[in-house]
């Protein structure tokens, strides 16, 4: 007994039709969801920035600790990024901080 299946074809004859159905719901149930939105908003005499306040933006601004002083100007570097001139190929230890 020989079981019937599917062709390539037919599957995307099919999926064709699921993806239309699922195109359809999705449309369906995103204009139920804007409709009850619509009517919490208006219940509620809310705002677009009550609804959707703007995004903060937190940064980090940790301050690192002075490494290295120069002991002419006082100038410090903490070590990170580019080197200044007064320690750029210099032996740092004779810079560093206590």
């Amino acid at each position: 007994m020989k079981t019937h299946t599917a062709s390539y074809q037919e599957l995307l004859a099919q999926r064709a039709a699921l993806e239309q159905q699922i195109a359809s719901a999705r449309q369906a149930e995103v204009a139920e969801a804007l409709q009850s939105i619509r009517a919490l908003v208006e219940a509620f005499g809310l705002t677009p920035q009550d609804v959707f306040p703007p995004a903060t933006r937190q940064r980090r601004t940790a301050s690192v600790a002075p490494k290295y002083r120069d002991p002419a100007t006082g100038s410090t570097w903490t070590g990170r990024g580019k080197p200044p001139a007064w320690i750029r190929d210099r032996d740092r230890t004779q810079f560093a901080i206590g």
